[in-house]
């Protein structure tokens, strides 16, 4: 009878949330949306990279306001499905908020009483842009930083029951100086819907002692057989100590150890790895575990389990003097599409992690071997994906700042934009914070600072920055931008077809963007009587055949000197319809077979 009364509890509470929620608007949708509740919105966990057992999604319903910036709120207008932009048709609301306005959400928790007497940490996923945490009306912290996830020790504000959480979000999307990506207050053409406020997961974690992981760097060096792991700690003292086990799958299936390490007042572990250690490749895309605890004396005060790869990426010359990008040691040509990871429901935020694993999965069945992330960070869960797929990550800063557009036909004599000094400063901070963020993710191969010269400044100090602070990785400079002779990497762009109008001896020479080939396909367009493409066809035939005719040009220039190549894109992104799939993934707008075919013949160039 119990359990018959527990079941009839349920069932009510959830067709309460379920009355309270709906998608907002009549927009396209994915697949995917008509499976999310209030109950089951993004619970999977959001840290793969550093995981611990004890958790609370906070993901659901929330109640929201929008007001004008600065005045109190005393009451909400309604229900937002966290962690979906207030902008998006998944949050339950559509509406916009602007640069003269704030959001505020509002909902209630409680803490498990078998965390009493330990550390409650509040972490947030992303929020854009700028950000005030309450909890039971105590000020917690602030974040700034529309890509990065932050966290909260909220301890000492918690009650044993009834505890309420605000967050105050203002963010003046293109209207100010910080990175904000494609985002603009008026979409149109190359330019989206704005995206304010929480779109990635919320979450309590409890931790058993003051002294804690905050943060993990894993650095792995295939030619000294090692791997670094450098614990960043919350408190740490001189009696912490850190011990390190990496392990692997057995045939059975079992984890077995393969080595350990260990360091004394909490300082960096060096790791010996086998002389015979598997690298990571597309092809073969083996990880590590590696469970990593601290000690105070001798109690046992955290524990967090992760992983890595044995990898390696850099850059040689060839026997005919041409400089190549190379992955573990090998050469390889890197080949895939430009990502925008935009979601025709959700905007920033995928519907779902199957959604997200999706795009991944049919990037690897089109035959390509890398994914040009633009200008967008994607949640932590995106790249678990392309690490455990097999997806080589050229990861982009978004753009932001105001300063002139685009000017691709300038050889190491570029305009610069001239930059406020807060300006500067956000940016900065801002390119930090994301690098500290995916320092560990074994897919990300290639950063890259600027996009087209959106917002590009002070290039060389930018670029001897990021290869000093991760000297792990390539750095591409400017991705179609202005060209300074700094990097590893000169990369121009050329629509529609592949062209070879720069050459640098001294650097690897990729087409950083090309192709953008349009078909519309009606009932699955974001404005039925809006869109476009660089050049555009009607049939699924002429798409391919220019497709094929495009990769057939961009083969031929690889001897030339070509040793990458980003095709526009995976999918439509509103307007553009441009991409291998529409907005929503229900077409695949090419004929598969053809271009996995081709692409497999660029992505194995260097093979033997």
């Amino acid at each position: 009878m119990k359990r018959l009364v527990l079941s009839a509890i349920c069932l009510i509470v959830s067709q309460l949330a379920m009355a309270q929620y709906a998608p907002a608007g009549d927009s396209l949708k994915t697949r995917w949306a008509s499976e999310i509740t209030p109950e089951n919105v993004w619970q999977d966990y959001p840290r793969p990279q550093m995981t611990r057992p004890d958790w609370i999604n906070l993901n659901g319903l929330w109640d929201y306001v929008i007001c004008p910036k600065g005045q109190l709120v005393d009451k909400y207008d309604g229900k937002i499905l966290v962690p979906f932009c207030v902008e998006s048709s998944l949050s339950g609301v559509q509406k916009y908020v602007g640069k003269d306005n704030e959001l505020w959400y509002q909902r209630e928790f409680e803490v498990p009483s078998k965390w009493n007497g330990k550390r409650i940490l509040l972490h947030f996923g992303a929020v854009d842009w700028k950000c005030d945490v309450w909890v039971n009306d105590i000020k917690v912290g602030s974040h700034t930083g529309g890509y990065t996830p932050f966290s909260m020790d909220i301890t000492q504000a918690l009650k044993k029951k009834g505890n309420v959480l605000k967050v105050r979000v203002w963010d003046p999307t293109d209207q100010g100086e910080q990175p904000c990506g494609k985002q603009h207050v008026k979409p149109h053409g190359i330019w989206y819907t704005p995206v304010t406020g929480i779109w990635q997961t919320v979450w309590l974690e409890v931790v058993a002692n003051e002294t804690y992981i905050e943060n993990l760097k894993i650095i792995p060096d295939i030619d000294n057989h090692t791997v670094i792991v450098i614990p960043e700690i919350v408190n740490a003292s001189r009696d912490i100590k850190v011990k390190v086990e990496v392990y692997a799958k057995n045939a059975r299936g079992r984890n077995k150890i393969v080595s350990k390490g260990r360091s004394i007042n909490g300082e960096t572990v060096e790791v010996a790895m086998p002389v015979d250690a598997i690298l990571w490749s597309p092809d073969n895309p083996f990880l590590y575990g590696v469970d990593v605890s601290v000690y105070k004396g001798n109690k046992l005060v955290d524990y967090v389990i992760s992983y890595f790869a044995m990898r390696k990426f850099s850059t040689a010359k060839d026997e005919n003097g041409i400089v190549r990008l190379m992955l573990n040691n090998e050469p390889i040509f890197m080949f895939g599409p430009l990502d925008q990871g935009w979601w025709c429901d959700g905007l920033y935020t995928a519907p779902c992690d199957e959604a997200l694993r999706y795009d991944i999965e049919k990037t690897k069945d089109f035959g390509y071997n890398m994914i040009r992330k633009h200008v967008k960070v994607e949640p932590a869960r995106w790249y678990y994906w392309c690490d455990r797929l097999g997806i080589i990550v050229w990861q982009d800063m978004p753009s932001g700042g105001k300063g002139p557009e685009w000017v691709t036909d300038g050889y190491f004599d570029g305009s610069l934009s001239r930059r406020t000094p807060e300006s500067e400063a956000t940016y900065k901070k801002e390119w930090k914070e994301i690098i500290d963020y995916l320092y560990s993710v074994p897919s990300i191969g290639v950063w890259v600072p600027f996009n087209e010269s959106w917002g590009q400044f002070k290039t060389p100090e930018i670029v001897e920055w990021t290869k000093s602070y991760d000297q792990s990785r390539l750095v591409n400079p400017a991705s179609g931008g202005n060209h300074y002779p700094v990097g590893d990497i000169l990369d121009i762009h050329n629509y529609p077809d592949p062209e070879m109008y720069f050459y640098d001896a001294s650097r690897a020479n990729v087409l950083g963007e090309y192709g953008g080939i349009g078909r519309k396909i009606e009932g699955h367009t974001w404005v039925p009587e809006q869109g476009w493409g660089y050049v555009e066809y009607d049939t699924e035939e002429k798409v391919t055949d220019t497709y094929v005719e495009y990769a057939n040009k961009l083969l031929n220039l690889i001897p030339r000197g070509f040793s990458a190549a980003v095709y526009t894109q995976t999918t439509d992104c509103e307007v553009e319809l441009n991409g291998l799939m529409t907005y929503d993934r229900e077409v695949v707008k090419l004929n598969e077979e053809r271009i996995r075919e081709i692409n497999l013949k660029i992505s194995n160039y260097f093979k033997k």
